[in-house]
């Protein structure tokens, strides 16, 4: 039997916020329509949200991580405005390429572990969304739900391991996954 906690494990740029290439400055973050309510809501139904992302741009030298930071307290003070708050928040700053690869990187199951162990959470109960591909296959991986945000990426139904479903936005995903919710 399961006795974790469930999460939503949500990818930040594109996702929560208007993805800018390697976001380094706190006056350019723009919160996604809908992005605020449908993290009031997950919160509300007793879903932790915790965001997962990639951030190459600082293992290639073009942000800092003071940047990063900077650019994510932005985030948390918009949502906060709208009263909506994040559970936790876990970044990768590793390039691509680097070598060895490390283990954060999604969709490397680094930072899911991570904030797993930390919260209590069941991988296998929870949510995982994003704009790209790479968001959600961890999802498929620990046997969760993911929900893939159109746009980004050309993926077709097809393309979608099982579980994954393609959606137009957080807000989508929420409202969906709240519906299917056991």
């Amino acid at each position: 039997m399961k006795t974790g906690r469930t999460a939503a494990f949500l990818d930040r740029d594109g996702t929560i916020v208007v993805d800018r290439d390697y976001p380094g400055d706190p006056d350019e973050v723009e919160l996604i329509d809908g992005a605020a309510e449908a993290i009031r809501r997950l919160r509300e139904n007793g879903i932790l949200v915790l965001v997962v992302t990639n951030q190459s741009g600082i293992g290639r030298g073009l942000i800092t991580e003071d940047d990063f930071r900077a650019v994510q307290a932005r985030m948390e003070s918009l949502l906060a405005h709208e009263d909506a708050r994040l559970d936790g928040a876990y970044h990768c700053p590793h390039a691509p390429d680097r070598v060895p690869p490390c283990d954060c990187r999604k969709p490397a199951p680094g930072l899911y572990l991570r904030a797993a162990e930390e919260h209590g959470v069941d991988l296998a109960r929870s949510y995982y969304v994003g704009d790209r591909l790479r968001d959600v296959l961890p999802g498929a991986e620990f046997g969760g739900r993911g929900y893939l945000i159109r746009g980004t990426e050309a993926v077709g139904e097809e393309d979608l391991p099982p579980g994954v479903q393609l959606v137009g936005s957080l807000l989508e995903a929420t409202e969906r996954l709240l519906a299917n919710r056991v």
